[in-house]
């Protein structure tokens, strides 16, 4: 059976902690700052981990050797 390529995009998106859970960065942080409370910018800076059920399914489908 061949080898299954890794989805690029998730690729550069998600990564993993030593723990096997998967880290990602927030969004609504890109453009239209001015609106956002300082407070919600510092916590938007701060990476996400995903749920335990979306987290097995990036490991499985896209991320499947990492």
């Amino acid at each position: 059976m061949p080898k299954m390529k890794t989805k690029k995009a998730a690729a550069k998106r998600f990564s993993l902690t030593g723990t096997g859970k998967v880290k990602h960065k927030k969004m609504n942080l890109r453009h239209i700052l001015t609106k956002r409370s300082p407070k919600r910018k510092m916590h938007l800076r701060h990476a996400g981990i995903l749920s335990e059920d979306s987290a097995a399914k990036v490991r499985k489908q896209f991320l499947p050797y990492s």
